[in-house]
């Protein structure tokens, strides 16, 4: 039976998995500069210090989502969890470049396996009235993450070290061990057997698309290796889809996506992470590069921007249990694009920090409405043994767009200005973010597909139904 208790330590526990993973992503970037003084390598070695991550990371949430709906969510959490702590002290110790890297692809595959289950262990364990509450709470422990992740990785590394920002993960993690393993219920999806065919073509799909799409910026859009990459990732995804069409018991039914309501917010999901995650990667390059910040100080003038879901996110909850999840999704998403489009027009390489405070206010509003509604919408969506595979689904999703945006914002910028000077640097960002500000307002037109009565609790499943799930 579910509990005040029960729900209590689910929310700490997948609260403090969440922040450290969304953390761990985002404090890398203030530390890369010392990185390289320390342990060497070249341009692309340190942009593989990030993407390590983010690829693996993308390319593994379905498949640990879908083993935890086949094993035991709370003992692949646990296994996660193990795998993410390990794998950040090995990255602390790593005597070079290489090893960091390395190290930091195993952190991907840890966060790829606990982070879809969290969702998944907060649902089980919170009853289905109070869940848009829950997840607005844990919306505002990942906005933490992000509000502090720059000001976290900059104080660490000019008053500590570099490894400090991955030491900070080991005693976190060995201290949800124990936690998970007494205060988490355990929960499976069904006992299906694994995808295996669905395995490699998602996996390897999603790698050809990540990977030509993190190529692109030093090789080109026309190079051949990026072209292959993505017309071969294209090919395997499209194979993924024929197959969760026809097989008996695919990873992902293809049959979910006939809920307009599933279809319409993972759209939006991908939407709003391309627009606005590849608007942020520019974004925090001209605070440093044109108007002079430090890491540190960027982070702290940007804390009305990433800081804002920590008051928005609890409140979008409640409001998605009291009038519907869709319409605080599209509101959210709106505001988004009202935010960008509102830096577009004062970005400048002479802008104030106050002109610079209305676009900042109103796109954090924006975020912190959209995350925990959407989140319900997902869970809603599908039945109750489906959610591991819904929550895995929509997480691969928002990685992809993000690094989608990252690409596609970059080649934009880079088309049109350049990092040789400040004007240049401007005369670059600004048609960029119009880009981000549209994409973001497909997203709220997506949003608005979605059945007005979705997002309340979801159905329950018959006994007699055999609901194909894991890999």
């Amino acid at each position: 039976m579910q509990s005040p208790r029960t729900a209590g330590w689910a929310l700490l526990i997948t609260g403090i998995a969440g922040f450290m993973a969304a953390l761990d992503n985002l404090v890398v970037t203030t530390a890369l500069p010392a990185i390289r003084e320390d342990l060497g390598g070249a341009l692309g070695d340190l942009e593989w210090t990030v993407n390590a991550y983010t690829l693996t990371f993308a390319v593994l949430l379905m498949f640990g989502a879908a083993l935890g709906d086949r094993f035991g969510r709370r003992r692949l959490f646990m296994i996660g969890v193990a795998i993410f702590t390990g794998a950040s002290a090995a990255a602390a110790l790593a005597p070079g470049i290489e090893a960091l890297i390395a190290a930091r692809a195993v952190q991907g595959a840890g966060a790829a396996i606990m982070m879809p289950l969290t969702l998944t262990l907060l649902t089980d364990a919170v009853p289905a009235e109070r869940r848009g509450m829950a997840y607005g709470i844990k919306g505002a422990v990942d906005g933490l993450a992000v509000a502090t992740g720059p000001l976290i990785g900059g104080t660490l590394t000019e008053h500590v070290s570099w490894q400090w920002i991955f030491w900070l993960n080991v005693p976190l993690g060995l201290a949800l061990l124990p936690l998970a393993r007494l205060r988490l219920r355990e929960s499976h999806g069904t006992g299906a057997r694994l995808d295996a065919t669905g395995t490699l073509l998602v996996s390897g799909g999603l790698f050809g698309v990540v990977y030509g799409l993190i190529s692109s910026h030093s090789d080109g859009w026309t190079s051949a290796k990026v072209l292959a990459s993505l017309t071969a990732g294209a090919a395997l995804l499209c194979g993924f889809v024929v197959h969760g069409a026809r097989a008996k018991n695919p990873m992902l039914p293809m049959r979910l996506f006939r809920s307009r309501a599933f279809s319409a917010v993972n759209s939006a999901s991908l939407l709003m992470f391309f627009g606005m995650f590849g608007s942020i990667f520019l974004l925090s390059q001209f605070l440093q590069n044109v108007v002079g910040y430090s890491p540190t100080e960027a982070g702290l003038r940007m804390l009305p921007w990433t800081a804002m879901p920590m008051v928005a996110a609890p409140l979008s909850g409640l409001l998605a249990d009291r009038i519907g999840s869709r319409p605080v999704v599209a509101v959210g998403l709106g505001l988004q694009a009202l935010g960008l489009a509102l830096f577009a027009f004062v970005v400048d390489p002479d802008v104030s920090y106050a002109a610079q405070l209305p676009a900042m206010i109103v796109s954090g509003v924006g975020m912190g409405l959209f995350f925990a509604p959407a989140a319900k919408l997902v869970m809603s969506s599908v039945r109750p043994a489906e959610q591991g595979i819904a929550s895995g689904a929509n997480s691969a999703l928002r990685e992809v767009g993000g690094a989608l945006g990252i690409a596609v914002l970059g080649s934009v910028f880079a088309a049109q200005g350049g990092y040789g000077s400040p004007t240049l640097f401007v005369d670059g960002l600004t048609p960029a973010l119009w880009g981000g500000a549209a994409m973001v307002a497909v997203a709220a037109l997506a949003a608005l597909l979605i059945p007005a009565r979705a997002g309340g609790t979801a159905r329950p499943e018959p006994e007699t139904a055999r609901v194909p799930a894991g890999v």
